[in-house]
């Protein structure tokens, strides 16, 4: 028995229809296909670079692959001397958090210090450039003092406070015995949070970490040699070992963080913010994980 012309051509129709719906959206365009059969096989990019001030732009981006079902792993690019106490241990804690789901490996740029190390130790797997530089486990603090200068110009301030400790680390005197041993007590607590971090990202005892963790910098080599970097590899590498470990077969399709446009006068600004910033670097009293390119050279 034949079928009915009338509706075979109204199938046919529905075919050519759907053909269309699916050009006009653009899904079979060039490896669009491709990208419909490995929607399951995403590497997510997170990149860290410059100084570690705060940490919601990796966090929220974290938390944004943490939820992407084709997302399988995620590779985090630091490129940094490190910064605050407070971001470097958020950006670590989302890190441990995330590898519950997904697998998390860590490529190292440049630099990956101090801070840098502190969030890379939470990865799966570390892999360093033979060249980088990393470690300097540690924390530090600075305070200046003006009170020579401020007599020299015939300056004199008067403070007024209520406690002991409530004006410690001013500039415009010296500091006591008792405010240097209250900061040493704030610095080594720190200091020692660094190191349960290390050692618990690391899986190496605290003992061991603490022998490393005199401030230091290792090249990458280095560094694998001592256990704190697991191999030596470029980004397209650790993007592969991250493929691998997460069950990905062949090449993965890897995501990038969207790029936000920004305009000329908005760029000047943000680079004269920068050099500010890093002239007055060496005044920065806050606590922080940081390499300190100046003191190595």
């Amino acid at each position: 028995m034949r079928k009915h012309p009338v509706i075979l051509g109204l199938l046919l129709l529905l075919i050519v229809g759907v053909v269309a719906f699916l050009l006009v959206s653009g899904l079979t365009t060039p490896g669009s296909m491709e990208e419909l059969f490995s929607r399951q096989n995403k590497v997510g990019i997170v990149k860290i670079s410059g100084l570690i001030s705060d940490s919601k732009e990796s966090t929220d981006l974290l938390d944004k692959y943490g939820k992407d079902g084709d997302v399988r792993a995620v590779v985090i690019r630091i490129d940094s001397p490190g910064g605050g106490v407070v971001p470097s241990q958020e950006i670590y804690d989302k890190v441990i958090e995330l590898k519950q789901r997904k697998k998390v490996v860590i490529s190292m740029g440049s630099v990956a210090a101090s801070g840098g190390y502190y969030i890379a130790s939470a990865g799966h797997r570390i892999i360093a450039n033979p060249g980088t530089i990393t470690g300097s486990i540690g924390v530090i603090i600075q305070f200046s003092q003006i009170e020579k200068l401020l007599d020299k110009i015939g300056l004199k301030p008067t403070v007024i406070k209520g406690g002991k400790f409530k004006d410690v680390g001013s500039p415009v005197r010296e500091m006591t015995a008792d405010e240097k041993a209250l900061i040493q007590e704030v610095v080594d607590d720190i200091y020692d949070q660094f190191l349960e971090a290390v050692s618990a990202g690391r899986n190496i005892s605290k003992e061991d970490v603490k022998r490393l963790a005199d401030g230091k910098i290792y090249t990458g080599r280095q560094a694998m040699r001592l256990g704190l970097v697991d191999e030596l590899g470029n980004m397209e590498h650790t993007i592969m070992v991250a493929a691998k470990l997460s069950g990905i077969d062949g090449k993965p399709q890897v995501i990038y963080p969207e790029t936000k446009r920004k305009g000329l006068l908005r760029y000047f600004i943000k680079e004269i913010i920068s050099d500010i910033s890093d002239s007055l670097e060496q005044t920065n009293t806050g606590i922080n994980y940081l390499f300190r390119h100046s003191e190595a050279s």
